[in-house]
């Protein structure tokens, strides 16, 4: 939730300072992963809790201070510029609610904000409001600093409020302003059912950006995919499909429920029902029902079914049978396996890595490579078959 408040920000000012408190350093490290130029700091919380102590002692060095919510994953950088439209000296964005349970309440007469209540301090008339408190706030130079130090935890949850700096510049004549924001674009993240929800608009967004950009969703609804995903040309999307953090689909056809994590799909078409982990890379290649691939590069490369490609570099023109699998974990080391072109691999092959497999090689049916095969070879390992004449009859009859 946090990666989308700093990278909508950002958009905006490359001055931002996130205000950490419950598990700071996992958090800072987490955003340190995606941002190089955010500051952070650690709230006082022990001595000044909630939303007005997690903004004392900060510089501001701009005309104007945005205040979000690290809670609002869906607020957008084009709904965040126009809190810069008004010259009142502070504005906060509001919404319009039927049942306004839950939120703080907001009191506006002659398009000015008069007060602002939160719900545990509101009276039951004042619970009839219908105009909440989204949340975002929009300071001009000097406000914060002069009423910061003036704020009182005299309330039902012993807090410092935020919204105590509307009322007190309010008293004092400043000019509170109101921006009408819709409900979606600033809804706060309270529950799990409420991470889902905003979860399903997320997604939304997201397959909608892709679609008006020409990539084809079979049943969108269906699918997931994560916000850094990246999609180009005229790609399809099957219904199911789910997109995992940095995957990469350049000119493909992802067929329905597989799974791609982490990888490159470049001119190929996967699955139905294939999983294609982190680190892969996937080029001119078919790889179908039931293969799963892992930190490997396939080039021009038919993987029909039933195999597992971990740790392998395979080349143009080979075809992999189906139960094939590439042995690459002894229990200690994970090895590589290298396969050249044109190189046909019959079903049920197991390749014990590390091994090179060279170009122009057949793999008999049932064989287990162990050693390297030269180009132009035929590996087979195989033990003959036996039969044993009449013992059909006398297995059921004993």
């Amino acid at each position: 939730m946090l990666y989308f408040a700093i990278k909508e920000a950002k958009k905006l000012s490359n001055d931002v300072t996130v205000v950490l408190y419950h598990q700071a350093a996992l958090v800072q490290e987490t955003m340190e992963a995606y941002f190089d130029d955010v500051n952070y700091v650690i709230q006082d919380h022990e001595n000044y809790p909630g939303t007005g102590g997690a903004v004392m002692n900060i510089a501001t060095k701009h005309d104007k201070v945005l205040v979000l919510n690290g809670d609002m994953p869906l607020v957008e950088a084009s709904e965040l510029e126009k809190f810069f439209t008004s010259d009142a000296d502070i504005v906060m964005s509001v919404i319009k609610l039927e049942d306004s349970s839950g939120y703080g309440r907001v009191m506006i007469e002659h398009d000015n904000v008069i007060k602002i209540i939160e719900e545990k301090d509101a009276s039951e008339k004042e619970k009839e409001i219908k105009t909440v408190n989204a949340g975002i706030y929009l300071f001009a130079n000097g406000m914060l600093e002069a009423y910061l130090p003036k704020l009182s935890n005299e309330n039902a949850q012993e807090e410092y409020y935020l919204t105590d700096v509307v009322e007190l510049a309010k008293n004092d004549g400043y000019n509170i302003a109101p921006l009408y924001v819709q409900e979606e674009n600033f809804k706060g993240v309270n529950s799990k059912y409420d991470l889902s929800h905003a979860e399903e608009i997320m997604q939304q967004r997201i397959k909608k950006n892709f679609m008006m950009e020409g990539v084809i969703f079979r049943m969108p609804q269906t699918t997931y995919i994560d916000a850094d995903v990246v999609i180009e040309g005229e790609s399809v999307i099957e219904n199911g499909v789910t997109l995992l953090s940095g995957s990469k689909i350049i000119e493909s056809h992802i067929k329905a429920h597989s799974v791609i994590e982490g990888s490159e799909i470049i001119s190929s078409d996967v699955g139905p029902l294939a999983r294609v982990r982190p680190g892969s890379k996937l080029m001119d290649t078919h790889i179908g029902n039931y293969v799963e691939v892992k930190k490997s590069t396939l080039k021009g490369v038919k993987a029909g079914h039933l195999s597992y490609l971990g740790d392998a570099e395979i080349d143009n023109g080979t075809n992999i049978g189906a139960g094939t699998i590439t042995c690459n974990y002894d229990g200690k080391k994970k090895y590589k396996t290298k396969i050249g072109k044109n190189v046909f691999i019959g079903s049920d092959t197991q390749i014990v890595a590390p091994v090179t497999i060279e170009d122009d090689v057949l793999i008999a049916a049932g064989t287990t490579v162990n050693k390297d095969v030269k180009s132009g070879a035929l590996a087979i390992s195989r033990a003959d078959m036996k039969t044993v004449d009449g013992f059909f009859d006398k297995f059921f009859k004993d």
